[in-house]
């Protein structure tokens, strides 16, 4: 019934994505609930005329508990409650759910189930190869549970450029009757870095429109390089019946095109979009100040960049790792980190990139850089380099068959030499059932019966470490989802005082009176009032390090230093082990990628030089072999 309705609308619709993609493109993802619920209610009657918000799934779900210790679920539901008239979308990874990996079939479909009971009503679900084993379990799941389904393509390559390669119309109108065979609601066109351009658009919408007359079609880009206005007029004007903007505020650049722009030169046409731009004003009001508190996350980036058309870096991935290049001293290498992700792509064998393809490319291209190596090296050196985890489960199937399948020799080389088979077929076929009853009962024991409902028991399902680390993190420090935005972001300082609602009707009032100087354990005492209340806490300040943690760098063959910035965040070995060459010694964890650290030398281990959690530089000393 949606379907025929949005066909038969006459105008363009939009969907805002300022909820999920606009910030996770700009900010990091790091936006909190309490920013979406204080303008929730105004939202719903400024956009009723939108054909959705665009409000969970991809990132958002897993940073909620990781970085905003926030329930996910909590999320949904209270936003579902101030904004019942608008339509809510989600981002669904296919087999992928809202992870990083495939999970058994039942995770799935339970996942789904359970989102829309909670209040997702639409589910674009897409893969991040296009592999349509995988897209095929998550439509069947968000339709078994209730959704509107919409078929997401993920587009790269140029389909007006005939010297692309793959990436033709021929291959963009095959994959959209497979999702019409599947029985989706609707076709996306789901254009992750900006690639899209106003030719591209009319000409590829134009013939899903021929060919597929009845079928709603959305179109979502990223502004990266400055001509997503452009082209999504384009895509109005060749068929498309829903368009993916963000508030003004929260536009541009990686993020979506403008609202406000395309609603005033829509306006008064055949495809006026129906949304009162002086109601929009004010909502733009509020997140030009929102924004503002959030600064700390911004990437630095200050303009588009038309070089996307050369490295095809999605958005919200540019921005993470423009951000994270700033916070390791890889400024300068920013240039060369984009060169190499067109290069590593191209290693890879030229594959759709958004998550968790992209974060493969990313990977290799940041270990291409910090290894000063090339295609050709890469290539040539396969069986001997230490590729980031990504890159070997890529290469072995985990993720899915790219289109025109894998590199090749490049994943013999990989497999073979580290004795590792390849997956056959869909990964997650084979997988046996997640058991959540037993789940339920060991998170029960562990964390208490009333802290643990059946969202929780999926949460775990989906993210076991996030979350338990998450649910410990809360066992100490409490529900700080009740703090200020401000205060959650930025310590106090002495004399600093501050009020806020700590449950419906508990208002408190803390004054922080102060902080002694740091022992030599790092160990300070902090105090400060509650309501007037004078109370004494010992803390350990981490910051706090003395000479003696200043690292040496590795030199010679037997010691084992650091390849690139980064955590430690696995040891394989100690003092005294007997070890290969080749050998796994530790996990190194930088910008998102796992890199394991193999042993230079046969021998004993004489020294191992860190611990998990330690932050280490490039070269520093790991292990001393002997």
């Amino acid at each position: 019934g949606y379907a025929k309705a949005v066909r038969e609308h006459k105008g363009l619709l939009l969907m805002d994505t300022t909820w999920r993609d606009a910030h996770q493109s700009l900010l990091a993802t790091r936006m909190r609930t309490k920013e979406l619920e204080r303008c929730a209610e105004y939202t719903n009657t400024a956009l009723s005329n939108a054909f959705s918000l665009e409000m969970w799934g991809g990132a958002t779900f897993d940073v909620a508990m990781r970085f905003l210790h926030e329930c996910p679920w909590e999320r949904l539901e209270s936003l579902r409650e101030k904004t019942p008239d608008i339509p809510f979308q989600m981002l669904l990874r296919g087999a992928n759910a809202v992870g990083y990996t495939n999970y058994p079939d039942n995770v799935v479909h339970k996942f789904c189930k359970q989102a829309h009971a909670s209040g997702i009503d639409i589910f674009r679900v897409f893969d991040s190869l296009n592999y349509v084993d995988n897209l095929k379990l998550g439509v069947d799941a968000a339709g078994s549970a209730g959704g509107f389904v919409e078929g997401a393509m993920s587009y790269t390559g140029n389909v007006a450029d005939p010297t692309k390669g793959k990436y033709n119309l021929e291959y963009y109108m095959k994959l959209a009757d497979e999702f019409v065979d599947m029985g989706v609601h609707s076709l996306a066109i789901k254009d992750m870095a900006g690639l899209l351009t106003p030719a591209a658009a009319k000409m590829l919408v134009g013939a899903l429109r021929e060919q597929h007359p009845n079928t709603p079609i959305h179109v979502h880009t990223h502004d990266t390089p400055g001509t997503g206005i452009a082209s999504m007029i384009a895509a109005a004007e060749a068929g498309a019946d829903v368009v993916d903007v963000a508030i003004d505020a929260m536009s541009g650049m990686t993020s979506q095109p403008s609202m406000g722009a395309l609603v005033s030169m829509l306006a008064g046409t055949d495809a006026d979009t129906g949304i009162d731009k002086s109601l929009v004003g004010g909502l733009n009001t509020y997140w030009e100040n929102v924004r503002n508190v959030y600064l700390p996350f911004e990437s630095g980036q200050l303009s588009g960049s038309s070089d996307v058309y050369e490295h095809e870096i999605p958005g919200g991935q540019y921005t993470n790792l423009l951000f994270q290049s700033r916070q390791l001293g890889l400024t300068d290498k920013w240039p060369e980190i984009k060169r190499k992700y067109a290069e590593a792509n191209m290693v890879l064998g030229d594959i759709p990139k958004v998550t968790p393809s992209s974060k493969v490319v990313g990977d290799l291209a940041q270990f291409m850089v910090a290894q000063n190596l090339n295609q050709q090296q890469v290539e040539d050196q396969a069986e001997s380099l230490a590729f980031p985890e990504s890159v070997v489960q890529f290469l072995r199937g985990e993720i899915g068959i790219p289109p025109g399948g894998f590199p090749e020799p490049l994943r013999s080389k990989v497999l073979e030499s580290r004795g590792i088979e390849a997956v056959d077929g869909r990964p997650g076929a084979t997988l046996p059932d997640y058991n959540f009853e037993e789940a339920e009962k060991l998170l029960k024991e562990k964390f208490g019966a009333k802290f643990i409902d059946d969202k929780d028991v999926l949460s775990h399902a989906l993210y076991p470490n996030v979350f338990t680390e998450w649910k410990e993190f809360e066992s100490i420090y409490g529900e700080v989802s009740k703090l200020p935005t401000d205060l959650f972001l930025s310590p106090m300082k002495e004399n600093d005082e501050v009020e806020f609602e700590l449950n419906p009707g508990t208002r408190v009032i803390i004054k922080l009176i102060s902080i002694t100087p740091p022992r030599d354990d790092g160990q300070r005492t902090v105090t400060f009032e509650i309501n007037g209340e004078r109370w004494l806490m010992p803390v350990t300040d981490i910051s706090v390090a003395s000479d003696a943690n200043v690292r040496r760098k590795a030199s010679g063959p037997n010691e084992v230093g650091s390849p690139m910035p980064g955590v430690i965040v696995n040891l394989k070995v100690k003092e005294g082990d007997t070890v290969t060459e080749g050998e796994p010694l530790a996990t190194l964890s930088a910008m998102k990628m796992e890199t394991v650290i193999p042993a230079s030398a046969s021998g004993v281990v004489k020294h191992v030089a860190v611990n998990i959690g330690d932050k280490v530089d490039g070269d520093d000393l790991l292990v001393e072999i002997e």
